[in-house]
């Protein structure tokens, strides 16, 4: 990336963000943002060596958050020399130099094991990063390592019974270590929210950048479908899979989409000028009362600064979503990740990768479902060949419809909605259940299953629980730096979530 344009996108987002000259150095490095961090760097006020030396401190001092598969302490450190070298020599710089990330456990960095979390590719090692990866690493960014994940991705608790790196199993909510920090992308969310690391990258079919991101304190981008390279990604379905870059605030999470894309950060939307549009008989019902006080509370924020509230209606949408959600992942899951293993020379099969599944929900998941081609039925099981057929030849249409139709009818930039109905729920076996399971996507799945973007935002913490809440934006396909303006204006007025407590 040529020096012009690295400093034309990292001068766009710190002028965003409000901090172009006025980023203080903080006594404790591991609360800097990803934006902060790069302008420190950058002016030569913390090396990256300092930097990462302190996030490595903090992930050794905190193995019971079982975030991590992998820290890469020796290559991190490598990286980190590497970069404050390259700034003693006055040589180019990306927007991110020498700023640590981590990565998902099913995204590829070359060297190091990609397991997706399950037990048949733990002797895995990509030879070459994934291409989302190697931008960030083009940017100039040190990876940290690999973080822990809901296995294969299938999951949203994070309660993986073959990787933890301390008992008790899953990964832990850093606000409260006895609740789940959301899946799949739990490893990521974790990090980020107990300032392992600013920011990374996590992977979403059905809410997993979005979840782990809102329960975690963070922000999230579900991009567009096929905005970002899904090549060297462990897959789950090839129609639904993204990567998503999750971080502290909206406006890093618009500085690492703006490497990744080789675009321009946006700047922050004009407030008064947006209209949002809210279906309650869907994204509003049985939330708890945190999530409730907390998300009504910021709609009266936003409210207040001129933002236009308007209520919708989208009675097919249930319908709509059931006819292509599990269809379609269910059944792309095999052939997809099928063509993975081959592609990638792991040399393993599906069946044996099945075989050796360790979490008891996902076990059952492959080898009742996704082996034998099937789908749940009210009498049992059935074909899933021709359910799919008609999610992909009618159903997605349909559901991208109703979406579209909605923003036309009521000239609303985006949706507006908790980006889960709960609070983190408790860790443990019982947070794999697929009621836990459905109540944590019902919010996040439509719009995966459209294709379209969806941002998480901070909105705070709950006044009984002291967990964080997520607000989310799901706007029209190509929206996304549409979305990221709004969202890095909605982060003006509701603030940053505080950190945890030690």
């Amino acid at each position: 990336m040529r020096l012009r344009s690295a400093v034309a996108i990292l001068t766009t987002v710190l002028a965003a963000s409000g901090c172009a000259s006025t980023v203080q150095r903080p006594a404790d490095l591991t609360q800097l943002s990803v934006t902060d961090a790069a302008q420190l760097i950058r002016d030569g006020r913390v090396t990256s060596v300092e930097l990462t030396q302190a996030y490595i401190a903090r992930a050794e001092a905190n193995p019971g958050l079982n975030a991590y598969v992998t820290l890469d302490r020796s290559g991190a450190m490598a990286a980190a020399r590497r970069a404050d070298a390259d700034m003693v020599a006055r040589k180019t710089v990306g927007p991110l130099h020498g700023v640590p990330l981590v990565v998902k456990d099913n995204t590829h960095v070359a060297g190091l094991p990609n397991t997706a979390a399950t037990p048949a590719l733990r002797g895995f090692v990509p030879r070459e990063n994934a291409p989302t990866v190697q931008k960030l690493v083009d940017a100039g960014a040190v990876v940290l390592g690999k973080t822990n994940m809901h296995e294969l991705a299938f999951g949203i608790s994070g309660y993986n019974e073959g990787f933890f790196t301390a008992q008790p199993i899953g990964t832990r909510n850093p606000y409260d270590r006895t609740r789940i920090a959301g899946g799949s992308s739990s490893g990521t969310g974790a990090a980020i929210g107990a300032r392992l690391a600013p920011g990374g990258l996590g992977s979403d079919t059905g809410g997993s950048v979005r979840i782990p991101a809102a329960l975690s304190g963070g922000a999230g981008l579900r991009p567009t479908i096929g905005r970002y390279s899904q090549d060297g990604v462990t897959p789950i379905s090839h129609s639904r899979d993204t990567v998503g870059p999750m971080a502290q605030t909206v406006s890093d999470v618009a500085l690492l989409d703006a490497v990744i894309t080789g675009g321009r950060t946006p700047a922050p939307a004009p407030l008064s000028g947006v209209r949002l549009g809210i279906y309650r008989g869907y994204f509003f019902t049985d939330l708890d009362a945190d999530t409730r006080t907390v998300t009504e509370g910021a709609l009266e924020k936003l409210r207040r600064v001129g933002v236009t509230i308007v209520d919708v209606d989208m009675p097919d949408l249930q319908k709509a979503n059931d006819a292509v959600s599990f269809p379609v992942a269910l059944y792309e899951a095999y052939d997809d990740l099928k063509a993975y293993l081959a592609r990638y020379q792991t040399g393993v099969s599906v069946e044996q990768l099945a075989a050796q599944i360790a979490s008891k929900d996902v076990k059952g998941t492959y080898d009742g479902l996704v082996v034998p081609r099937k789908l749940l039925a009210p009498n049992g099981v059935v074909d899933a060949a021709p359910v799919y057929a008609a999610a992909i030849r009618d159903g997605r249409p349909a559901l991208l419809k109703l979406f579209t139709d909605t923003f036309q009818r009521h000239g609303i930039d985006a949706l507006i909605s908790p980006t889960t109905p709960a609070v983190a729920a408790t860790q443990g076996p019982e947070a794999s259940s697929l009621p836990t399971f459905l109540l944590f996507i019902r919010n996040t799945d439509p719009g995966s299953n459209a294709g379209i973007p969806g941002l998480t935002i901070p909105a705070g913490l709950g006044s009984s629980t002291g967990l964080p809440v997520g607000i989310s934006l799901d706007g029209p396909r190509g929206s996304d730096q549409r979305l990221l303006a709004i969202g890095i204006a909605i982060e003006r007025v509701l603030g940053r979530t505080p950190p945890p407590g030690r």
